[in-house]
């Protein structure tokens, strides 16, 4: 069992970058794919991007595609959101999910496939 724990939100301004953290606590991390959705007022929780545990495989949602990078470390215990060129319609409460998933190797695009969820970190971005 692992409890994600987000870091790096933030208010900035149009077309600044942000860098958004997620790190594992737990004994071991192997085999947690990682993902990261948001969420605003009256919305359904949004897939952004995810990478597989061994940090081999990345999907990345068309709204956010080629403006955020997703990775992870060496040792697989954090996984980055690099957001770059925000836009205003970015501002949402970030979320970091984490569970192991069938197959091990890969990526997950839906909140029903993650037991394990951070507290969120909140991202404004003004015009």
């Amino acid at each position: 069992q692992v409890q994600p724990v987000e870091s790096g939100g933030g208010a900035v301004q149009a077309g600044d970058s942000l860098r958004l953290s997620c790190t594992l606590t737990g004994r071991t991390v192997s085999g947690y794919t990682v993902s990261w959705f948001r969420q605003g007022p009256g919305k359904e929780r949004e897939f952004v991007a995810g990478v597989n545990w061994l940090g081999t495989k990345t999907d990345t949602a068309a709204s956010v595609k080629g403006r955020f990078t997703v990775s992870r470390d060496s040792v697989a215990r954090t996984v980055f959101l690099q957001m770059d060129d925000l836009k205003p319609e970015d501002s949402d409460i970030y979320y970091c999910a984490a569970d192991r998933v069938r197959p091990g190797d890969s990526v997950r695009n839906s909140p029903s496939d993650f037991a394990y969820w951070g507290q969120g970190t909140q991202v404004t971005v003004s015009s």
